[in-house]
């Protein structure tokens, strides 16, 4: 195994961080790592914003399902779907471009997480921890708004990083799916009953021969995370950044401060 898989096995989330700052230099490699993701046509269809400013951390903590340790973090960078630049400029050029649609939307979303996976890789082996925000994607019109995000421009996810305390570094990494549940040959397989309602209730630590304690674990996480309010909500907000770029602008217009 070589050093850039083994981090990649090694590499958790992390929310706990020292009060170490992250260097300018190590700033800039992530950041730099993350503009040398793969990206559609070379077009780098995402911008990053570098939050610093206290207020608007404090805010993206409250709106980002109440997580205080966002606000605290040394360095958050927020990664937004950026359809508006080379629509912009096709127009400048005279090209008269289209409005952007759906597709535009969820291509320029690839973009975006792909180079924040890259900025967390990056990190990891600089010996800076990262934890994804995935509730950035609730309140999408509050999220735009403290972001000045303006129309075809919309937060995907958030991203904190910082050194990691010893005991994020001693913590167990949760273990991840084998192959055998993952990858499939050809094409997709819906496997049996029995085997998913064992294999998801493994995931959640439950008793492989105890198929009550299974389905009884699996009952509690879907209340707790896929029935949530929160998961509610992200999939309101969601459908409001899809409006916005099917059409234009319908009921559920996501931007931030002006056009």
């Amino acid at each position: 195994m070589n050093q850039t898989i083994a981090q990649l096995h090694e590499r958790k989330s992390v929310r706990v961080f020292t009060e170490e700052p992250v260097s300018a230099s190590d700033e800039r490699a992530i950041l730099e790592a993350a503009c040398q993701a793969p990206t559609a046509g070379n077009q780098q269809l995402y911008s990053i914003i570098v939050v610093r400013d206290q207020a608007k951390r404090e805010r993206l903590a409250e709106t980002c399902d109440h997580q205080p340790f966002i606000a605290k973090a040394p360095l958050v960078l927020a990664f937004v779907a950026d359809a508006r630049r080379w629509w912009r400029g096709f127009g400048l050029a005279g090209a008269k471009p289209r409005e952007p649609g759906v597709g535009d939307f969820v291509l320029s979303c690839q973009d975006a997480l792909i180079a924040a996976q890259n900025a967390t890789t990056a990190a990891w082996s600089l010996g800076i921890g990262s934890c994804y925000i995935g509730d950035v994607l609730e309140r999408g019109e509050e999220q735009a708004q403290i972001l000045g995000c303006p129309r075809y421009v919309v937060p995907v996810t958030l991203l904190v990083l910082g050194h990691p305390t010893e005991g994020q570094r001693a913590r167990r990494k949760p273990e991840r799916a084998s192959l055998d549940e993952m990858v499939f040959e050809d094409a997709y397989v819906d496997v049996s009953d029995e085997h998913l309602r064992a294999d998801l209730g493994r995931r959640q630590g439950a008793d492989l021969v105890d198929a009550k304690a299974a389905d009884e674990r699996l009952r509690a996480f879907c209340a707790r995370k896929w029935n949530s309010d929160f998961a509610r909500e992200m999939n309101r907000s969601v459908a409001a950044m899809l409006a916005a770029f099917d059409g234009g602008r319908r009921d559920g217009d996501v931007r931030g401060e002006g056009e």
